[in-house]
């Protein structure tokens, strides 16, 4: 049986047989307060291309009351079953089905989330459809190009507001009729309903007036900037509707930001949902403000990107993805005025190392994944469909001129307005545009799985003047288990050569673009120049690919790494001295002193704060175990070291609070957590807000210095929504067994926990710190995680078979166990995926282990 599953053959049968028309969906949520179930009646009106023949709608819902197909009214009990209504019979030509269901709200933020915030004690509801989940709240034909005008209808207790795609309508007798949709895909459908808070705003310029809306909960207004999420807002209108010559597609523009989301937005048409914890409570760094800058602009690219032009299956999903994480990037980068120019470093720094581990994975796949259905689809929002394809797109831009490409983009948009598309319709766009043949470029690029490493090749003559350099490209092997093979791709890269000036600065004193080719691409050289003192390949990091230094160049970067004047370079180096330490090529306790000899020249906050999280996670999973401890000594001393050096109030005390929050471990640092979190000691500049506070207290918590009593009395000094599940990852981060079996349970064993309230519990839970009280759980963890795949939902079952994955076992023995797992269990293929990457990631935490001891002992 399909279960809730849905292959790209039958979608492709199902495309080929339907014309999808209109969909009026009725929705009776006046209950929603109380929770449990609701009444949805869906309309569908679609063509069939034969007469007699058979098909099915989806539909995930507790009980279907009605099914009439062209007005003759059909057993209930023989055509439902497995998530799916069987239609048979059908007219060639115009056909028309009514359905009555009672769907569920649920707590996992799939289909109709609901969510009582503990401050109001109010309900407030949002749907969420990406992948496949519109079918739980009506039925639908759920693949994205059947595409179809939409007309909701909703019932809604009174003094709500209801949100749809479509502009807001006023209600009578609480009922909302929202007027239809342009043709859409039923994923980007939308329902955000309850007592939200609202701004409103427009953009206007040359007669065009887009309605902007922002909306959270009451309890959040107070924390709610509307004025700076607009203005970035109207920066991305501004930009992307000049580079997409395409008016903005739909009637007006609502942004929401929702309790327990799950991802950090959805690019719904017309009422995008964002995840509420953008709404800052406390003082953040600039790294968040460009962070939710970064997600404003992805999401609103969608709106032409995905939204207006859709990918015609799954296997095109990076065509949604990686354009619009392109597009947020380079709106940062380019647009007049943007606050975030250096948004480059910031996606070398954070996105490109994602896809670089994730391309490591034995899970890797090309950028045009083979989606054989949506099991295959759900685990496939990864580093390589966002970043990876972000960075070739990036790639392309430099191979076929930035006016070329959105030329293309241009005719794209305009061509297949309102459709579906593939690949080769996009590639066509560019080639038509920028004259060039991309077929090769394709096949090499979106069509093949892996990464490539760049090394310089120099020679120098005795007057110390280049006499040769040569960019050498490798192919490694692609990790066992991944399919494909190696493969040399073609890079368009720029050479940056960089001098110490004479206040020690590092700064670039010639940059040479030229396309790689092959194994070895001699890079033309000017005649007598001298040997710089550091040669960077991929400088302003146009292509994909692992970097390495040449000797010389490492020796000068490990000195003066915090000396480029520019922030880029910086963190093109930053990220390969981090690759190799992932690589075993550079020992652990070397990357930590590279760290604190450069750190406190970085003045990109967001570099910093990536940094400490590499750390960290250096130390915790790839130093030598016996060595372990004396890293995170010497890391500890120098955040509270930098902490209080720091200039008082600013972004960068506030990071290395939170760096020193997240390590401290002798009495006296905890002591001063301690002195910290009671008011008793204080430090210039340093506002102990709630966040800051939260964070103290789980330090504090999993170094067994705070009880259930003061996590509660902290909790009743922050009783919403963000309180309760800090304190529950508090309770679960307790170094005791039973706190320990009291949280396993809480998410294993039972299945009531709302998805944020377990996304909390777990993160509590693997403290990298209390391997040995963890250490039982390798076993109850195999022993459990199929049964909870197979009886969640996909959100719930991810985080626990991802988040209880026993990672900080660095051990033999947990490779094995894992193995005798797959062996034994036969996972389906997204649960198998999902353990074979963690096992991966203690495979090659064993490997850095290695190289450290080995560096130990040299």
């Amino acid at each position: 049986m399909p279960g809730t599953n849905l292959t790209r053959e039958e979608a492709q049968e199902r495309a080929r047989l339907l014309t999808v028309d209109a969909y009026e969906i009725d929705l009776d949520l006046s209950g929603a307060q109380e929770g449990g179930t609701y009444r949805s009646v869906t309309t569908v009106r679609f063509d069939s291309a034969e007469d007699g023949a058979e098909t099915f709608i989806d539909l995930v819902a507790p009980a279907v009351h009605d099914v009439e197909l062209n007005g003759k009214a059909l057993d209930v009990a023989s055509v439902f079953r497995d998530s799916r209504i069987a239609l048979k019979h059908l007219r060639a030509g115009a056909n028309e089905l009514r359905v009555v269901a009672d769907c569920a709200y649920t707590n996992t933020g799939e289909g109709l989330h609901r969510f009582v915030d503990p401050v109001d004690e109010q309900a407030y509801l949002y749907t969420q459809f990406e992948v496949p989940d519109a079918r739980r709240v009506f039925a639908s034909f759920e693949q994205p190009d059947l595409k179809a005008t939409f007309r909701f209808t909703v019932k809604a207790p009174a003094g709500w507001t209801v949100i749809s795609n479509s502009p807001t309508p006023e209600p009578a007798d609480d009922v909302w009729s929202f007027e239809p949709t342009p043709r859409i895909s039923t994923y980007i459908t939308a329902l955000i309903a309850g007592p939200y808070h609202a701004v409103h705003s427009t953009y206007e310029k040359d007669g065009q007036v887009v309605p902007l809306g922002i909306y959270c909960r009451p309890s959040l207004a107070e924390y709610l900037d509307a004025d700076d999420i607009f203005a970035v807002t109207r920066q991305g209108f501004e930009w992307f509707q000049e580079k997409f010559d395409y008016p903005y597609p739909f009637a007006k523009y609502d942004q929401l930001f929702v309790p327990e989301f799950n991802a950090g937005a959805m690019e719904n048409a017309g009422a995008v949902t964002i995840r509420d914890q953008y709404v800052f409570r406390s003082k953040v760094t600039d790294a968040s403000y460009e962070v939710r800058a970064a997600t404003i602009l992805h999401e609103l690219a969608h709106m032409w990107f995905g939204d207006l032009v859709t990918m015609e299956w799954w296997n095109d999903l990076w065509l949604n993805e990686s354009f619009a994480t392109f597009a947020e990037v380079a709106c940062q980068a380019y647009a007049e005025g943007s606050r975030w120019p250096h948004s480059w470093t910031t996606f070398a720094n954070s996105m490109k190392t994602w896809a670089y581990r994730q391309d490591q994975l034995p899970s890797t796949h090309p950028i045009m994944a083979d989606i054989r259905d949506l099991d295959d689809v759900l685990v496939n929002f990864d580093g390589i469909t966002y970043a990876k394809g972000a960075s070739v797109l990036k790639q392309l831009v430099a191979y076929v001129g930035m006016d070329e490409f959105f030329t293309g983009v241009q005719a794209y948009f305009k061509a297949h307005a309102y459709g579906n598309t593939r690949l080769a319709d996009l590639l066509g766009a560019l080639e038509e545009t920028s004259g060039r043949d991309l077929k090769a470029w394709s096949k090499a690029w979106l069509e093949t799985a892996g990464i490539n490493v760049l090394r310089p090749e120099i020679e120098t003559d005795a007057a110390g003047h280049l006499t040769s350099l040569t960019v050498v490209q490798e192919a490694p092997a692609l990790p066992a288990g991944a399919k494909g093979e190696p493969t040399l791709r073609p890079h368009r890269i720029a050479v940056g050569f960089y001098d110490l000036d004479d206040e020690g600065r590092l700064v670039r004193t010639n940059r040479i673009e030229l396309d790689v080719e092959g194994e070895r691409t001699a890079v033309p050289l000017p005649a007598d120049t001298a040997r710089p003192a550091v040669v960077l390949l991929n400088d302003d990091d146009l292509s994909y690919a692992k970097v390495r230094l040449d000797e010389d160049s490492l020796r000068v970067v490990t000195e003066h790494l915090g000396d480029f004047t520019e922030s880029l370079p910086r963190a093109l180096c930053w990220a390969s001295a981090w690759d190799m330490t992932r690589d075993g090529e550079l020992a652990t306790r070397d990357y930590l002193e590279l760290v604190l000899s450069g750190i406190a020249k970085e003045s990109d906050i967001g570099v910093v704060q990536s940094l400490h999280r590499q750390v960290k996670l250096a130390v915790d999973q790839y130093a030598a175990p016996e060595w372990r401890e004396a890293g995170l000594t010497r890391w500890t001393e120098a955040t509270l070291a930098h902490l209080r050096a720091a200039e008082p109030g600013s972004d960068h005390q506030l990071a290395w609070a939170r760096a020193f929050a997240a390590t401290a471990r002798t009495p006296l640092q905890l002591d001063l957590l301690q002195a910290l979190l009671n008011g008793t000691e204080e430090i210039e500049g340093l506002a102990v807000d709630t966040e800051l506070r939260w964070a103290f207290v789980q330090r504090l918590a999993a170094s067994g210095l705070l009880d259930e009593e003061e996590i509660a009395a902290e909790y009743e000094r922050d009783r919403t929504a963000a309180g309760e599940r800090h304190a529950a990852a508090a309770r679960a981060a307790q170094p005791s067994e039973a706190a320990k079996a009291e949280a396993w349970a809480s998410v294993v064993e039972s299945d009531k926990l709302p998805n944020s309230l377990q996304e909390s519990v777990i993160s509590g839970f693997t403290q990298s710190d209390q391997r040995e009280l963890l250490a039982p759980y390798t076993e109850k963890f195999f022993a459990a995680v199929k049964d909870v795949w197979d009886a969640r939902s996909h959100e719930m079952a991810q985080q626990i078979a991802v988040g209880l994955y026993p990672a900080l076992q660095v051990s033999q023995a947990t490779l094995d166990a894992t193995d005798a797992w797959l062996e034994s269990a036969r996972p389906n293929a997204a649960l198998r995926r999902l353990i074979s990457e963690s096992r991966s990631g203690v495979e090659r935490a064993l490997k850095a282990q290695a190289a450290d001891a080995a560096a130990a002992s040299a």
